[in-house]
């Protein structure tokens, strides 16, 4: 008889449903501006176009809306949400002291192989900025910054982050297709260098300018595109 114990140390395989499907579709149209602030959706119209039921698009839905991506209202058409600078100012907030704790906490116990998989991830995201990939350096850019959480071993940070940050994104997003992606490329390389120094200070320093820059970028696309956000 075949010994089937090694099979209880296997992670089971986890298989997108069909409304993980839906939110990661609906979520990237928005985050990308597909979907600008202010457009309306129909769960029918999703439903017929992805060629499914309308419960997976509803509970998508209601994901969205948790994130503030979408209002929901009832008797009324659901929108894509305006931008709120409020909210924007909230994340930023949230997202720096969380994010230092952990950058702060990952700074002894990273390795050096572990700097360098940074490194070549940076790789990555110059050559995003190169083509002009908005899409693909924001999530290159996402990934960075939730290493750091998992080297530090609070990865479940990144949850509570990407939870809070659903506004901030659309702006970061938005400021990516003005240039703003060689500064933040050039704020990773630095951050790279103060955990290579082991640097607590500077990294600290870069780390608060490079996450608190939003505040500035929301002022110029808000002047630019003011269609986007709320009164």
């Amino acid at each position: 008889m075949t010994d089937s114990g090694a099979l209880k140390v296997l992670e089971p395989i986890k298989i997108p449903s069909v409304t993980d499907t839906v939110f990661a579709e609906l979520h990237q149209q928005i985050l990308s501006l597909e979907l600008p602030p202010g457009t309306k959706v129909s769960e029918v119209e999703v439903a017929k176009a992805l060629g499914i039921s309308r419960q997976p698009v509803r509970d998508a839905f209601f994901r969205l809306s948790q994130l503030g991506f979408l209002l929901i209202r009832p008797q009324r058409a659901t929108v894509i949400s305006k931008i709120s600078e409020a909210a924007v100012l909230r994340a930023k907030f949230v997202r720096t002291a969380l994010e230092m704790a952990c950058w702060t906490a990952a700074l002894p116990l990273i390795s050096d192989s572990q700097i360098e998989e940074l490194a070549r991830t940076l790789g990555d995201q110059k050559a995003a900025a190169d083509a002009n990939d908005q899409k693909l350096f924001h999530a290159l850019d996402d990934d960075f910054h939730r290493r750091i959480c998992e080297i530090a071993g609070h990865e479940y940070v990144w949850a509570l982050i990407r939870e809070q940050k659903a506004h901030m994104d659309r702006v970061r997003f938005i400021s990516l297709t003005i240039g703003a992606a060689q500064k933040a490329y050039d704020d990773h390389i630095d951050l790279i260098d103060a955990l290579r120094q082991r640097d607590r200070s500077r990294l600290e320093t870069v780390l608060t300018e490079h996450l608190g820059r939003i505040e500035f970028i929301l002022g110029k696309i808000r002047a630019e595109k003011p269609e986007y956000f709320q009164e």
